[in-house]
């Protein structure tokens, strides 16, 4: 455990004053007020009307409040302040369940929309939990036995019952990934179950036996993580997958990640606080992300670039962290005198990125510099965590700010994971850059993928035509490339389609911001897009299909999509545009060349 006890007062009467006056303001704010409460009704509300998040957002104001006083007490020793730490361990400790309602099995299980107690299950929610009372132990524990005795020996009661013996004792947890299929779930549990085994467990065979099905656990995603680094859904979650996962190899003593892995943070993003965004992951993560633990891991691992650009997030003078990341990361951080002490520079911002695994390339006009336009495009296939049908699109950044964009996902419902997914507009193919073919837009599945991708000089190619569930797609290649010495961003769709009747073929292009619009070009964020039809590639076409359409004319229809959810509204402002560009009269084979920008 990084962190020392409380009763290292060397280490923590030197804590950072900003931080200091940051924490002590809020939670003052909120002492002696009634702490958050998660309801029972709330958590049925996911079975009743899918809201899941209402439920949540109390339990994340409960640790944030317990992060404080948690912090407040090792800096201090006031009693307020371990009375308060005792009141959140508490209520924490006699709560019905530490799972978040759309994870805990009570209802397949046992057909019960409220938690079953003697049956607890393990999920992102428990570990969460039992990883804050750990933290609390290991800091607090020599000062709690002699405030309020006995606390101790139940905060390890209920992490025994609720987490280690049922993590010990049930093997068939989705996350373990036996199945194959690994995901951020598995470091993110395993990492908070270490934690817990670490800080918790005395008898040294029943450590032993809990360490060994962690490692082995960690090695089933470490396996899973491509050379390349990349993490397919995207920064935010590899916050909460892949950097778990280096942080509990560090725990274990081991430094033997794949190289890359440290990387992928600096290595998508776009400029100040917009990173490329694919899946559920959002293209602004909130800027409270643990940033010292990727200046710690990047020393570990010798990525300059990646210390760069941790340390490019540092701002003297503010906070080193805050409580919303969780209690170990706003320990670590006040106690990581390396960070507190860094100089911001600049982020690296690499000239060209190419992964793979993940068929993910991302193109800038200098290294080191976010001004002019960025491109990032993808192929990948419609099977990736937390996936979304996008295959083939794209995203265009002017001075590192998106403004051909991929819109994320909004909040989570019981709808997000379940058999109706596709129908939340922002995970279709009609809400990214990508084609609707005769009225058919893609769908999911692995076999729904791009083919012969070929990654150029600040370009990609690839045929999109296996994404769409038709047969008479013979090819729709599209060619992604910025052109350094022009400072221009070009989409040339080339496309081969069966003879014979069928729906409106239409290129979809989401934009934020104000839009203007006039016959063959749009303006927005600073860059002007135009269209037009062109000359098809030289290559081998059926005899019996012709050439069809005109190159003046095509109809281009506006779509307003108003946003009042916090996880859009946040990042986009109160709407998106969507343009789209009617291509059917150009016949079943054609090409259309999209050209972006900067507005003189």
């Amino acid at each position: 455990m990084r962190v020392p006890s409380a009763d290292d007062r060397g280490a923590w009467t030197a804590v950072d004053a900003a931080t200091l006056q940051a924490l002590t303001e809020r939670a003052r704010a909120t002492l002696g007020t009634p702490w958050p409460t998660p309801l029972a009704h709330d958590f049925a509300r996911f079975y009743r009307d899918g809201d899941r998040d209402t439920y949540e957002q109390a339990v994340w104001a409960r640790h944030e409040r317990l992060a404080r006083a948690t912090a407040l007490a090792a800096v201090t020793l006031d009693p307020v302040w371990l009375d308060e730490v005792t009141d959140g361990v508490v209520l924490f400790c006699e709560q019905s369940t530490w799972c978040w309602p759309g994870h805990d099995d009570m209802h397949a299980q046992h057909g019960s929309v409220l938690p079953v107690v003697t049956d607890p299950c393990v999920d992102l929610g428990a570990g969460e939990v039992a990883a804050d009372l750990a933290w609390i132990d290991h800091v607090l524990g020599g000062r709690l036995d002699g405030h309020v005795p006995g606390l101790r020996a139940r905060i390890r009661h209920e992490v025994d019952r609720r987490v280690l013996t049922p993590f010990t004792e049930r093997r068939d947890w989705h996350w373990l990934g036996l199945d194959g299929r690994v995901h951020n779930w598995n470091p993110w549990i395993h990492s908070n179950v270490l934690i817990a085994t670490l800080a918790l467990v005395d008898d040294p065979a029943r450590r032993q036996r809990l360490i060994g099905l962690i490692t082995e656990g960690l090695d089933r995603f470490g396996a899973a993580l491509p050379t390349d680094g990349a993490i397919d859904e995207g920064i935010q979650y590899w916050w909460k997958g892949a950097c778990r996962y280096l942080e509990a190899l560090e725990m274990l003593g081991a430094t033997t990640a794949k190289p890359g892995v440290v990387a992928f943070p600096h290595r998508v993003h776009l400029g100040g606080p917009w990173h490329v965004n694919h899946a559920d992951g959002p293209a602004r993560p909130s800027y409270e992300q643990p940033w010292h633990v990727l200046h710690r891991l990047a020393r570990i691992y010798g990525d300059k670039e990646a210390e760069a650009h941790a340390v490019a997030h540092r701002r003297p003078g503010e906070p080193v962290a805050h409580e919303s990341p969780g209690l170990g990361y706003l320990l670590l951080a006040l106690t990581d005198r390396d960070w507190a002490a860094v100089r911001p520079g600049g982020s690296p911002l690499p000239r060209d990125v190419w992964f793979p695994s993940t068929q993910v390339l991302v193109a800038r006009s200098e290294a080191g510099s976010s001004a002019g336009l960025t491109l990032a495009v993808k192929g990948g296939h419609n099977d990736e965590n937390h996936n979304h049908n996008d295959v083939g699109s794209f995203i265009v950044a002017r001075d590192g700010a998106p403004v051909l964009v991929d819109p994320g996902r909004p909040t989570y419902t019981a709808q997000t994971f379940g058999p109706h997914r596709y129908e939340i507009w922002t995970m279709r193919s009609t809400w990214h850059n990508t084609p609707t073919i005769r009225g058919a837009e893609q769908a999911a599945g692995r076999a729904f993928a791009a083919r012969a991708v070929v990654a150029g000089d600040a370009s990609l190619t690839m045929d999109l035509a296996a994404a769409y569930p038709r047969d008479d797609i013979r090819s729709w290649v599209r060619v992604a490339r910025l052109d350094r010495a022009t400072g221009t961003v070009t989409i040339r769709d080339s496309w081969e389609l069966t003879p014979g009747p069928a729906g409106p073929t239409v290129i979809h292009l989401v934009v934020a911001g104000d839009v203007t619009v006039s016959e063959d070009r749009a303006e927005a964020g600073g860059v002007t897009i135009t269209w037009a039809a062109a000359e098809a590639d030289t290559r081998p076409v059926d005899p019996d299909v012709r050439r069809g359409g005109s190159p003046h004319g095509l109809p281009c229809t506006i779509v307003v999509r108003e946003l009042d959810d916090p996880m859009l509204s946040d990042v986009w402002g109160d709407r998106l545009t969507r343009l789209d560009i009617d291509v059917t009269a150009l016949g079943p084979v054609g090409t259309l060349e999209l050209t972006v920008k900067e507005t003189r």
